[in-house]
């Protein structure tokens, strides 16, 4: 459910997400293998991920939010399955008419600092940082409820038990309390004393440049070190409430090293030679893996389709900022035409982006949902699909007004050349591979495109901040097993709303906006799916998925496997598509050797 951009550069938050950054063990050798069951001193792992957190703050970090998969829990958490399960609450009950929740935490519960972390903790996240219209916190989105988007209230009823009580009922509101839990005792006065500028000092806190022993979490390890640009360390956390079964104290590996790894082919040379011991597994380098498997002493598990996939989406925002468009009118009326879009699906070669970047390992994507959701629709029932078909997309485009020149150039209505700039993350294997094949079937059918790899930290100021692109492929873009996880996506004010976003809390202003009949649609269905019963429900995510296909605000690509490879003296994985490797990382254990003489 996070604020979605695992797609390498902003994750989806514990959305399936599609966060799955890496662990890999650095231990002496040789001869006898004992599995540990306890915590031992020096036991280490190291993970590689190229994006580093914009910031600690868990509420505005749009970058590297994979870590906090170890720094936080919620009240729920969601098992490799994707079920429910308790987390800081040791059970609920719900009422019958479906609007009242009592989660009882439990007992003894500290933060990294030893605190008590109690029912106040809870009341202070959802009241105070969540629902505080000062704070532009990214869980807002999934807690609006109705058409009215009215927040649920929450109360203190004693130490250990909290209450929530919804406008109406809301279906996916107990699995929205994943979200994480923060700290009252080090967060409240910064939510309640004020900047020069009248602003919370929240907005500021727990930078990047905050000393790590300041910032306090309630998850299996507490943040111990920072390098920017070489590594991020973690230490288990010594207050962590798991026990296993013979009561020894979770998690039981010592220290986490988050290494950062320019890029996919870097951390590959890394995790051949020995340094990493878990890689993503890209499909162009599959094979090879595959045959290094037993003799590099690693297993490559697959977890299923991706619950991210690469995605298209034209910039559709007809806005203006400080009295200048965000972009050019010409193209915003190219990419507002809906057969403009349909016509760009079509001309995509799908099936030579499955054989020649993913070596057949995937599938094509043709849905906001994921397929292991029970609310996704299929092409067999319903769904719309784009095959290639160049002469499809310039029948398309004629009908829309545009012609081609004597030299098959595309011209819009008043003979304008139709060129438009393709945006994505240099960083990123699939799109640097991917730009220039789009570029080729876009040309196929008249149109220049011209590419602009950037960094990824641009990419993410372009879709949250400035607002001015044309047109972005993205990697690991989130579907979702519950469809109101991806409710900041398709509300017309949420914040991953990306293709006409509005902006947001702090944000310049913007006039000139508007708002397609669909897109409201889409986003009024929403609403109506999460306050309907199951059948229902079916019935209206359906409708958004036709929706979707039909006007295109994002042109889904290919999707591939979720697999990855980890070392065998790294035991306990259980691999997800929807959770990612490490989900379970409080369970991992670790090989040790020792040495004969």
């Amino acid at each position: 459910m996070r604020r979605l951009i695992t797609f390498t550069a902003i994750r989806r938050r514990r959305s399936p997400a599609i966060i799955g950054f890496i662990l890999a063990i650095v231990l002496v050798s040789c001869v006898q293998t004992n599995l540990l069951y306890k915590t031992v001193a020096g036991s280490q792992i190291i993970v590689s991920s190229s994006i580093e957190p914009n910031t600690f703050n868990p509420q505005l970090m749009e970058q590297g939010v994979g870590i906090l998969t170890y720094l936080y829990e919620g009240l729920i958490r969601e098992n490799g399955r994707g079920k429910i399960e308790p987390a800081l609450a040791r059970s609920w009950n719900i009422s019958e008419d479906q609007k009242q929740i009592i989660f009882t935490l439990r007992k003894g519960l500290k933060w990294s600092d030893g605190e008590p972390l109690t029912a106040d903790d809870v009341v202070f996240t959802y009241k105070d940082i969540y629902t505080n219209p000062t704070i532009p916190s990214y869980a807002k989105d999934f807690l609006q409820i109705g058409k009215t988007r009215s927040f649920p209230t929450v109360r203190k009823l004693d130490n250990w038990r909290v209450e929530f009580t919804l406008p109406e009922p809301f279906a996916p509101f107990l699995r929205t309390t994943k979200l994480e839990i923060l700290p009252a005792h080090i967060l409240r006065s910064s939510i309640t004393t004020k900047d020069s500028a009248g602003r919370p000092l929240f907005l500021s806190i727990w930078g990047t440049d905050t000393p790590p022993n300041q910032i306090v979490s309630n998850g299996a390890y507490k943040l111990e070190s920072y390098a920017p640009g070489e590594r991020i360390t973690f230490r288990k956390n010594p207050y962590y409430w798991r026990q296993d079964a013979q009561s020894h104290t979770q998690p039981y590996i010592d220290r986490i090293v988050q290494s950062t790894v320019s890029n996919n082919d870097t951390a590959l040379i890394q995790f051949r030679s020995g340094s990493l011991d878990f890689i993503d597994v890209n499909p162009n380098y599959f094979s090879l893996l595959k045959r290094e498997e037993k003799q590099g002493e690693f297993t490559i598990y697959n977890g299923g389709s991706q619950t991210g996939t690469t995605a298209m989406m034209f910039n559709l925002n007809t806005g203006r900022r400080n009295g200048q468009p965000l972009i050019d009118p010409i193209k915003s009326r190219w990419f507002n035409t809906v057969e403009f879009r349909q016509a760009v699906a079509h001309s995509i070669n799908r099936p030579r982006m499955l054989t020649n970047l993913f070596g057949g390992v995937g599938e094509l994507q043709n849905s906001p949902i994921a397929v292991q959701s029970p609310y996704y629709l299929s092409p067999k029932a319903g769904l719309p699909i784009y095959d290639h078909n160049p002469q499809k997309a310039k029948a398309l485009l004629v009908k829309a007004g545009f012609r081609y020149n004597n030299q098959g150039q595309l011209l819009d209505v008043n003979g304008n050349r139709v060129r438009f700039t393709l945006t994505a993350n240099v960083a990123n294997k699939v799109l640097q591979n991917m730009a220039p094949l789009i570029q080729d079937d876009l040309n196929q059918i008249g149109i220049q495109v011209d590419l602009n790899l950037i960094a990824v930290g641009l990419v993410v100021d372009k879709l949250t901040n400035r607002l001015d692109w044309d047109c972005q492929i993205l990697d690991g873009f989130p579907m979702t097993i519950e469809p109101n996880e991806a409710v900041n996506i398709w509300s017309t004010v949420g914040n991953w709303h990306f293709f006409n976003r509005q902006p947001q809390a702090g944000q310049k202003p913007i006039t000139g906006q508007q708002i397609a009949d669909w897109e409201q649609k889409i986003a009024d269905l929403y609403i109506q799916g999460a306050a309907s019963n199951e059948a229902k429900r079916q019935q209206i995510y359906a409708e958004t998925q036709q929706l979707s296909q039909e006007y295109l605000p994002f042109i889904y690509l290919v999707n591939s496997l979720s697999m990855v490879s980890v070392r065998n003296r790294i035991q306990g994985v259980k691999h997800s598509a929807l959770q990612g490797t490490f989900w379970n990382v409080y369970e991992l254990k670790t090989n040790t050797r020792s040495r004969t003489s």
